[in-house]
C-alpha cells in the first residue's frame, strides 16, 4: 500500500508519517505545498525522510495560490462572520488539489491529512479530494488513533525521536501561508484571556510599530491587484511586499470566536497583514467604479461565497457560479488606491480610476447646474407612497 501524506513538518504530520507507516504497513510519500511558510520549509525533505517517508515532494505553489485563489476571493470581498479573511480556508483546496495530483502520479492507494475530527480542515481537504477522485481512500488519523490531545503527540514524538517545533509550554497550533498565520489551542482556548503580545509572527505589536505613518498605493486591473507604489509585481511578490509593509505597522491582527462547520465555536487569533490592505483597498476601488445596484447584488453574495470557502466547497458548482458573477462585476474595477498605515490602522486616503463614476459636478455642495434639488421632493413622495397607504389603513403601526 502506498499513501501520500499532506506534510508540514509540524507536530501532527510528523507523528502521522510514522503512525501511518506502522499502522498500515504502508510506503509513505510526503507532500508539502509551499504556500508561503518561509523558514518552516528549511530541511523539510530530510526531516520527512528521517521520520519515515520514502520521498518528499515539495511544490512551490505561491504564485498559483496568490493568482488563482487569494485574488479571486479578494474580488468577492469574502469575509466570514464579518471578521475572518479566510486565510487558512483558502489554502486548503489548493493543497488538496496537488495532493491528489501527486497521488495520481505516484500510483498511490490513499491520501492522508492531519486535520482533526473537530475542525474545518477535514472538510476542506476531503471535499476537494472527492470532487477530483470520487473513489479515493482517505486516511484521517485524528478520527482513527487513540491519541486524545496534542500532549499525547508530543509524548509519542519524544518516544520515537521525532523533532517537533512545539513544546508543552507553548502548544499552539499554527498555520502560515502568504495570506495569514493562525494560532489556536493552548491558552487561547480561554476566550477571556488576552493573547500574549509576542504571539505575532507576521505583524509587530502596536507598541513596537513606527511613530511615523507610511503611505502605500495599490493598483488594480479588473479587481485584481497588479502593482504596489507603481511597481508591477507578480501575485506572490505583491503579497510578500504588502505583508512586510502592513506587518511593520501592526496591521491585520484579529482575535475572534467563530462558528465551525461541524457545529462548535472556536477561538482563533489571526494575522492577515497584506490581505487586510488588499481588502480595504479593493473596497475603496469599487466605491468609485461600481454601480450602486451591482454592488448591492454582489454584496448579497458575500456571505454565501465566504461560506463556500470556509466550509470547503471551493470546487463546487455553486462557488463557480458565484465566481462568474463576481468576475463580471469587476469589469471596471481598475485604478489606484492610497492607504495610510499607522499604529495598527489601515485607512483609505485616496482613490482614482479612469472608470470612475464619481462626478464632482454632481456631488458638490457648492452651486451647480446639474442637480435640481427640488426634484428630490417627488422622489421622496413616491418612495413614501406605500408607507403613507399603511399609515392611512387599519394596518397603521405607529
Amino acid at each position: 500500500m502506498k499513501v501520500v501524506v499532506a506534510y508540514s513538518g509540524g507536530l501532527d504530520t510528523s507523528v502521522i508519517l510514522q503512525w501511518v507507516k506502522e499502522t498500515y504497513a504502508a510506503e509513505v510519500v510526503a507532500f508539502c505545498a509551499d504556500v508561503g511558510q518561509e523558514e518552516e520549509l528549511d530541511g523539510l525533505e530530510e526531516k520527512a525522510e528521517s521520520t519515515g517517508a520514502s520521498k518528499c515532494h515539495i511544490r512551490d505553489l505561491r504564485e498559483e495560490f496568490s493568482k488563482d485563489f487569494i485574488f479571486p476571493m479578494m474580488q468577492a470581498n469574502a469575509v466570514y462572520e464579518g471578521t475572518y479573511l479566510l486565510g487558512t480556508s483558502i489554502a486548503r483546496p489548493l493543497i488538496a488539489k496537488h495532493l491528489i495530483d501527486i497521488a495520481r502520479s505516484e500510483g498511490a492507494d490513499a491520501i492522508c491529512h492531519g486535520a482533526t475530527g473537530k475542525g474545518n480542515d477535514q472538510m476542506r481537504f476531503e471535499l476537494t479530494a472527492y470532487a477530483m477522485e470520487p473513489n479515493i481512500k482517505i486516511i484521517a488519523p485524528w478520527r482513527e488513533w487513540d491519541f486524545k490531545s496534542r500532549s499525547d503527540l508530543i509524548k509519542f514524538a519524544k518516544e520515537h525521536g521525532i523533532p517537533v517545533p512545539v513544546t508543552a509550554a507553548k502548544p499552539y497550533s499554527m498555520d502560515r501561508n502568504l495570506l495569514h498565520i493562525s494560532f489556536e489551542g493552548g491558552i487561547l482556548e480561554d476566550p477571556w484571556r488576552e493573547p500574549p503580545e509576542d504571539l505575532g509572527v507576521m505583524t509587530k505589536p502596536v507598541s513596537e510599530t513606527p511613530d511615523e505613518s507610511e503611505y502605500v498605493e495599490i493598483s488594480f486591473e479588473k479587481g485584481m491587484p497588479v502593482s504596489v507604489n507603481g511597481e508591477k509585481l507578480s501575485p506572490a511578490s505583491l503579497m510578500i511586499s504588502l505583508n512586510k509593509m502592513a506587518g511593520r505597522h501592526g496591521v491585520g491582527r484579529v482575535d475572534m470566536v467563530e462558528n465551525r462547520f461541524v457545529g462548535m465555536k472556536s477561538r482563533g487569533v489571526y494575522e492577515t497583514p497584506g490581505g487586510t490592505l488588499l481588502h480595504n483597498a479593493h473596497r475603496a476601488m469599487e466605491s468609485i467604479t461600481m454601480d450602486r445596484e451591482v454592488m448591492r447584488v454582489r454584496d448579497s453574495l458575500i456571505p454565501e461565497y465566504a461560506r463556500c470557502v470556509y466550509n470547503g466547497f471551493w470546487y463546487a458548482p455553486e462557488r463557480e457560479m458565484l465566481q462568474a458573477a463576481i468576475t463580471e462585476s469587476q469589469r471596471f474595477v481598475t485604478g489606484e488606491v492610497r492607504l495610510k498605515l499607522f499604529k495598527g490602522a489601515c485607512n483609505v486616503v485616496g482613490r482614482r480610476s479612469p472608470f470612475s463614476l464619481y462626478d464632482e459636478n454632481i456631488a458638490t455642495f457648492e452651486k451647480d447646474d446639474v442637480y435640481n434639488q427640488a426634484d428630490a421632493d417627488g422622489f421622496i413622495k413616491l418612495n413614501a407612497l406605500r408607507l403613507r397607504v399603511l399609515a392611512n389603513s387599519s394596518q397603521k403601526r405607529y
